[in-house]
């Protein structure tokens, strides 16, 4: 199994621009919470990893929410079952061992400090919850000022206010403290702008270098990714399981080399990552989309390499997702390229990809029978869109191709 060398941070930090593609009204939510987070934190005194822990659990705090309608229930101060979200993401990030450490943080990022400060954790996770919590509705008050077109000063001393009257019941007055403090000034309210609070972010990631990691590590890592795409919609779920499963093992087929392999079950993983951009209810939509929403439908491919291309080590991860979509007659999306500017890799994704959707449920149709899948390939390779020799191994090892991508089970036998 192969070792590789990528940026924890820069994964982290691509992981919230994935979740930011949720809601379009609160976009950069996750990093402004990360920024405040810190600097309440640096105003404690906090620093190395425990500042550090702070920052990414405040970025992936809201990993748990993957749906339209759940996001927009974000920008409220309280509601009922806010908790679900809460207990979602600790689940996922706890999948990983890159991230569960910062499970229990998330898991708690909405529980007062009336009922937090008894609870059986370790005192720096309660702070780091109960402080993403305080700077999380932070940036919900501020976020009314600018729907209403009004300059967030307006409205710095009204959510000091706010912040410092929940002190003792919904945050612990040590953290309110440090919040009055670091907000007292103007500059902390205007680098939660977009340009600002990323700047902010970019200095944070030049601290850390790229690590090693062996597969099965980054593996859980980018699934967290898969995870969340897969949850927006029960008509996606364990959609990148089976195509990252099948990619796989058609590169067996082909001999490809095992690091290749791998990289192409990555590409399963996260292909569909640009999705959480797409309304729930498109995703969802039992009819034939219409011109403007595939429009929005097309665009998920661009989306998930805007997303990858910032994470060191994921360069070709990154390009064979932005072409899932391609096809060999240049007709496909999103930049209509032909055969020859396709490798044998995209195209694999591209089978892959077409195979799983087939053998799963949509809204407008059930999973249809192997053979009819198999059917509807050779038409599309007929046609000069699929790769013929590609879709000739599918045909060859139809048992085989079908339980890698139905059944989500890795098929090793000719990759080893």
């Amino acid at each position: 199994m192969s070792t590789y060398n990528v940026n924890l941070h820069e994964a982290i930090y691509s992981l919230s621009d994935a979740l930011d593609l949720v809601g379009v009204t609160h976009i950069h939510h996750g990093k402004r919470v990360a920024y405040m987070a810190a600097e309440c934190g640096k105003q404690l005194g906090w620093n190395g990893p425990h500042l550090d822990e702070l920052f990414q659990a405040a970025i992936l705090h809201d990993s748990g929410v993957s749906k339209t309608m759940v996001h927009a229930q974000l920008a409220q101060m309280a509601w009922e079952n806010e908790a679900d979200h809460c207990k979602l993401g600790a689940a996922l990030l706890a999948s990983s061992p890159l991230l569960s450490h910062l499970s229990d943080t998330v898991l708690h990022h909405h529980t007062h400090w009336t009922v937090l400060k008894d609870m059986d954790l370790p005192l720096e996770v309660k702070l780091r919850a109960n402080c993403i919590y305080m700077v999380d509705r932070v940036d919900v008050l501020a976020l009314a000022y600018q729907l209403e077109g009004q300059d967030i000063l307006l409205g710095k001393e009204e959510i000091r206010d706010k912040i410092f009257k929940r002190g003792g019941d919904w945050f612990c007055p040590e953290l309110v403290d440090a919040f009055i403090q670091v907000s007292g000034s103007d500059a902390f309210w205007f680098t939660l702008e977009s340009g600002h609070v990323n700047g902010y972010l970019a200095t944070w990631l030049s601290h850390f270098p790229e690590r090693s990691m062996e597969f099965h590590e980054l593996r859980s890592l980018v699934h967290v990714f898969s995870c969340i795409v897969d949850a927006k919609s029960p008509f996606t779920k364990e959609h990148s399981d089976g195509v990252a499963n099948l990619a796989r093992y058609l590169g067996g087929l082909f001999q490809l080399p095992e690091e290749t392999c791998e990289m192409l079950e990555l590409v399963g993983l996260l292909h569909d990552i640009g999705k959480l951009r797409v309304p729930d209810d498109l995703l969802e939509k039992p009819g034939i989309l219409n011109e403007e929403e595939l429009v929005i439908m097309r665009r998920h491919s661009f989306d998930t390499y805007c997303i990858l291309k910032n994470i060191r080590g994921l360069e070709r991860v990154s390009l064979w997702a932005l072409q899932h979509h391609e096809r060999m007659d240049g007709t496909g999306y999103p930049n209509q390229l032909k055969g020859v500017d396709l490798s044998l890799e995209a195209r694999i994704v591209a089978v892959a990809d077409v195979f799983q959707a087939l053998a799963q449920a949509r809204p407008y149709r059930g999973p249809l029978e192997q053979l009819v899948i198999m059917t509807l390939l050779k038409l599309e390779a007929e046609e000069g869109k699929l790769d013929e020799k590609v879709v000739a191994a599918v045909e060859a090892n139809l048992q085989e191709c079908w339980r890698a991508a139905v059944e989500s089970m890795p098929i090793k036998g000719a990759m080893e």
